[in-house]
């Protein structure tokens, strides 16, 4: 049998360049050759399209000149990408690409954290190509990346958060006293404040005192132009990996980040390696049933396939369970969070890979039974 040609899809435009850039690294080391052909395709900061195999390495020390530039083809009768060779030039020398390549994929696996990436955008891309993808389509991806629009989901569906606020950047330029009035007056310090659509904590900064909140509102409105304003609590970070599509889901056990800063920034999590996890987290049975519980209904609630990751606040002296963010590409190298939670619920990292591309395929199978044409028995349009 021909190898499944999996396109892997790393960096993007997006202050976690570089996290997708060892996520990708790892699930490629790991994938199994013997059944996948990996075609890897890097985007540059800049937007780049880029195939080739030295790929990852090339985004990383940013000599891409070996690559070759490439788009993505939105025809669904050809599933794939295309390639531009370089060196084919026209004789001229207008030094304008002529060679191209159409490179079929069976599937794409996008390894691409945060806006550009998980946020729907490309996930647009593969629904107009026709093509088996992996993770959450378009809606739960866009609602889940932009953690305003997913409390809201949650608030309706009566699952339990912190307090929290939406604000503008324009509002916020225009009128920053009338913001910072607010926050004084519905808040309590400490306080968080984030970029409404970003990951592995860019742009979050834990606010304790007035003199604080306006350099964290300013680089907060950095990275995006919705803004949260969250109340801090003293709380214990609780972390699930799920699985799945619809209602087959596996549900990890619990682990728990054991912060080594303020809170779980990104130098923690990425750079200095201060904090530590614990799989499973020691929590007794009924708090473990809750969390589990949540997990599902915040997966559900956004409709989400494939994966993701849950966060949770545990309230140190109340005991209470609050649903933080949820992650629809989560951190992919072999000791992230959510592959180490698979594999304690005993998935290992290259079977997971392996159930996540099955995954792909069974939804996108499952869509093809939509019907997408409708006649009128009449030639009204002519």
């Amino acid at each position: 049998m021909s190898k499944i040609k999996v396109g892997i899809i790393f960096g993007g435009r997006s202050g976690e360049h570089e996290v997708s850039l060892v996520s990708a690294q790892s699930i490629i080391e790991s994938i199994d050759k013997d059944k996948y052909e990996i075609i890897p395709i890097g985007i540059t900061k800049q937007g780049e399209w880029l195939v080739g195999a030295e790929a990852i390495e090339c985004l990383k020390n940013g000599k891409v000149e070996a690559l070759h530039p490439a788009t993505f083809h939105t025809n669904a009768r050809q599933k794939g990408i295309i390639a531009m060779h370089r060196e084919h030039r026209d004789i001229d020398n207008t030094g304008e690409d002529v060679h191209l390549m159409l490179q079929h994929l069976d599937v794409v696996f996008p390894v691409l954290h945060g806006p550009n990436g998980e946020d729907g955008t490309v996930q647009g891309l593969f629904e107009l190509a026709d093509i088996p993808y992996v993770g959450s389509g378009v809606m739960a991806s866009s609602v889940a990346m932009d953690k305003l629009m997913c409390k809201a989901v949650w608030e309706k569906w009566g699952l339990s958060q912190v307090k929290y606020r939406g604000i503008r950047r324009s509002t916020w330029i225009q009128n920053p006293q009338m913001i910072l009035t607010m926050i004084r007056d519905e808040f309590t310090y400490p306080i968080f404040i984030k970029p409404a659509n970003m990951g592995s904590s860019v742009g979050i900064t834990k606010v304790k005192t007035a003199e604080e909140l306006k350099p964290a509102l300013d680089l907060a409105c950095r990275f995006d132009r919705k803004i949260v304003v969250e109340q801090g609590v003293d709380a214990r970070e609780i972390e699930i990996g799920v699985l799945g599509n619809e209602d087959e889901l596996t549900i990890s056990f619990p682990g728990e980040v054991h912060v080594g800063g303020e809170f779980y920034d990104f130098h923690d999590k990425y750079v200095n390696g201060i904090s530590t996890t614990q799989i499973p987290a020691d929590l007794a049975p009924d708090q473990i049933q809750e969390i589990q519980l949540l997990a599902r209904n915040a997966y559900q609630s956004l409709d989400c396939s494939g994966f993701a990751r849950v966060d949770f606040f545990l309230e140190q002296h109340t005991g209470r369970i609050y649903l933080n963010e949820i992650n629809t590409i989560p951190g992919f190298t072999s000791i992230s969070m959510y592959p180490k939670l698979m594999e304690a619920t005993g998935i290992p990292y290259s079977e997971l890979i392996d159930r996540l591309i099955t995954l792909a395929f069974e939804r996108h199978q499952d869509k093809q039974s939509n019907q997408v044409t409708f006649s009128s028995d009449s030639d009204w349009f002519q």
